[in-house]
């Protein structure tokens, strides 16, 4: 198995040497919209069955081989495997066909509000086929990038054409960029009464910008991004207890602690850890492209992908 897009699991050993997942971090230009690129390959004779826990990304997914994928829940529908996955504040249950070969670009919230140029609260919760969004465009860069000799040239060319794209769209308001900032940079450890006196509004404005330009309430966007975190914690610090990732996090207590991530990754913190040691155990196929500055690819895709028996 191995890590996959948006922490995913993936149950697909395959002796070839091409990575199965290559990440790199988008060029200074892209800043504040783009957090991470991965190119993805999965080659398996049986279909997975995944589940995506929530994070603060926007994903859009590139398809090269016209697959199709069945989301099971919240909502079933069956969608183009070139497609936009919105902010969820829960976990996303799915069916992918064993045979994929595509890219994953992650929006930050304010880079998909510029791109899509769209009230964001109709992508939360939700999975969007990417042509019904870019139009034109979707079948042009696909195109582009299928072409392209290797991933170092694709990721290159997403750092060329992006920029332009995300210019041409709307920001969001000051306020809600401040907002969302502070959020990040605490972590979700702050309480949106105080966001919203430190930058000068009412909390009810926060309420209703943050659905038009981020997608969730701000109070929803602390309670992911502090989940992000204890994931983290988790699954890179091996001797830290439940109780001190707890604190370490602001979780009032165990039960709240528990509360939360059964609610956002559908199970518990003890089985979360162990099924990402599982994977981690037998991961052998991902690889890193293109860190402009050393401090390693900036993603989050948090998926867990396994085959079906």
């Amino acid at each position: 198995m191995v890590n996959g897009v948006g922490g995913v699991m993936l149950e697909c050993r395959d002796p070839r040497p091409e990575p199965r997942m290559v990440v790199a971090r988008p060029g200074p230009a892209l800043r504040g919209h783009v957090s991470g690129y991965a190119g993805l390959r999965v080659e398996t004779a049986r279909p997975l069955n995944g589940r995506a826990v929530p994070t603060c990304a926007v994903v859009l997914f590139i398809d090269f081989t016209a697959s199709v994928r069945l989301i099971t829940t919240p909502t079933p529908a069956r969608v183009q495997a070139s497609h936009v996955t919105g902010l969820h504040d829960g976990p996303v249950l799915f069916e992918q066909q064993g045979h994929h070969r595509g890219m994953a670009v992650e929006l930050t919230p304010p880079g998909a509000y510029a791109l899509f140029g769209m009230p964001m609260r109709e992508l939360s919760n939700t999975t969007v086929d990417l042509a019904d969004l870019l139009g034109r465009r979707c079948e042009q860069l696909t195109e582009r990038l299928w072409q392209a000799p290797d991933w170092a040239t694709r990721f290159a060319l997403l750092d060329h054409l992006l920029p332009a794209w995300f210019r041409a769209g709307p920001e969001p308001a000051p306020a809600v960029l401040r907002a969302w900032r502070l959020l990040r940079r605490t972590a979700g450890a702050i309480g949106i009464g105080t966001v919203a006196e430190e930058i000068g509004v009412t909390r009810r404005y926060l309420e209703m910008r943050f659905g038009e330009q981020i997608g969730l309430p701000p109070k929803t966007m602390a309670r992911i991004l502090r989940f992000q975190r204890a994931a983290r914690l988790l699954t890179r610090s091996p001797g830290a207890t439940l109780p001190q990732v707890a604190a370490v996090c602001g979780y009032a207590d165990q039960a709240h602690f528990n509360r939360d991530f059964r609610r956002l990754a559908g199970c518990t913190p003890t089985a979360f850890r162990a099924e990402h040691a599982a994977a981690t155990t037998t991961s052998r196929g991902s690889a890193a492209l293109g860190d402009r500055d050393g401090a390693g690819p900036s993603h989050s895709f948090n998926t867990s992908v396994r085959g079906r028996p």
